[in-house]
């Protein structure tokens, strides 16, 4: 059987630092943002030559921190509750025979500073550090099939949490805003309306708090039934 050897294009830089919390598909929370460096050499304008008449692309990227063990047939989908196999072909699973992933995310920008250039991505679903493979643009005559169908996921997830800021949490935010992170309040009420517990806790009204990061932000919510209140977000402590 023949093999081969992909080498990196380039890196993501992204707001999601740990895989907790991450939208589970891309375009969901249109908040976050994301940045694709580019290697040289193929970090030229040559290579990017009118890509910017496109507004999204596919981005084609290594599952990098996704634990390797021994292959499976089967997963269990979040949107099935976690608890209901299907095959992993029938899936976006990161658990995978080649751990390798594709979003299509909207090309907010193309920088170019002395011959090097950077993509900026909106809505993307992708963790800060992710090797990109390969770019390729969005065609929404082919990629874009209406009549489709799309099996046990025919309708996007519904997010049905109302998020809310404790007086604290509204203070910190807007110093952040202020400081560093224009739009955070929005990409925090984004991420935390689609519901990032574990699939078996949606539903639930949880007494225990919760917390994810962002940036290099930790934020703490608590769920009261379809209520989300975020109570802080603190400098992240790296844990010795």
């Amino acid at each position: 059987m023949r093999s081969f050897d992909f080498q990196p294009i380039g890196i993501i830089h992204s707001c999601y630092t740990e895989k907790f919390g991450i939208p589970r598909q891309p375009g969901l929370v249109m908040a976050a943002s994301a940045t694709l460096e580019l290697y040289a050499p193929y970090d030229c304008p040559e290579a990017l030559a009118e890509l910017q008449g496109f507004s999204h692309v596919w981005v084609v990227f290594v599952f990098h921190q996704t634990v390797r063990g021994e292959w499976k047939p089967t997963v269990r989908p979040p949107r099935l509750g976690g608890n209901q196999h299907v095959g992993v072909f029938a899936s976006r699973s990161p658990f995978r025979p080649n751990p390798i992933g594709m979003s299509a995310v909207m090309l907010e920008d193309i920088q170019c500073h002395n011959g090097h250039c950077q993509l900026i991505l909106r809505g993307s679903d992708l963790l800060d550090g992710t090797p990109v493979l390969d770019i390729k643009p969005y065609l929404p005559y082919a990629d874009a099939l209406p009549g489709a169908r799309g099996g046990f996921a025919t309708q996007p997830p519904e997010n049905g949490m109302t998020v809310v800021f404790g007086e604290l949490a509204s203070i910190q935010c807007a110093a952040w805003e202020r400081a560093q992170y224009p739009g955070l309040r929005q990409l925090v009420e984004q991420v935390l309306q689609a519901d990032p517990r574990p699939a078996y806790r949606i539903g639930r009204e949880d007494k225990q708090s919760f917390g994810l990061r962002l940036y290099d932000i930790d934020v703490k919510w608590v769920v009261h039934g379809n209520r989300t209140e975020v109570t802080t977000l603190l400098p992240h402590k790296n844990e010795k």
